[in-house]
């Protein structure tokens, strides 16, 4: 019976993962991460994307802070933060968020302060959306492990 319900849980993320495929929120890269994962290192997806998500508040912490200034014009500050997080958004898939930081960066190029607000109340959205729907796939994955017998480390 516990191979059974680890069945159903591998095929319920399977579902969420072609979802967020075929929405476009992730792309290959995230597959890629993936396939470093092993039974050496079963946590290994979700420890890189929590150390993302940590990272990537500090990000849209300084972004808003940046573009909350009175007297904002430090456009080369905010290009900077926006380059991390396009880099570590691509590197674990996060395909949407990187689109977004790429428009913001160009709204940011122009010293268009409007469309930078806007890009980052989008920037917020689409971060709070991948980093729900992640931390739902990761729950999947434990308890499909569980249910199958693995042992996470503590």
């Amino acid at each position: 019976m516990l191979g059974f319900g680890a069945d159903l849980l591998w095929a319920d993320m399977n579902r969420l993962l072609a979802f967020l495929f075929h929405q476009g929120v992730l792309d290959e890269q995230f597959l890629q991460l993936q396939q470093l994962q092993d039974h050496t290192s079963p946590n290994f997806v979700s420890e890189v994307v929590n150390i993302y998500f940590h990272e990537s508040e500090k990000l849209l912490t300084n972004l808003r802070s940046l573009l909350m200034e009175r007297e904002f014009s430090d456009y080369k500050k905010m290009e900077i933060h926006l380059n991390q997080f396009i880099g570590s958004s691509s590197s674990i898939g996060a395909k949407r968020v990187t689109s977004i930081c790429i428009a913001f960066r160009a709204a940011s190029e122009q010293d268009n302060r409007t469309g930078c607000l806007r890009a980052l109340e989008m920037l917020e959205h689409e971060y709070c959306y991948l980093k729900n729907k992640l931390h739902e796939l990761f729950q999947i994955e434990q308890q499909r492990a569980l249910a199958a017998g693995v042992r996470y480390p503590v």
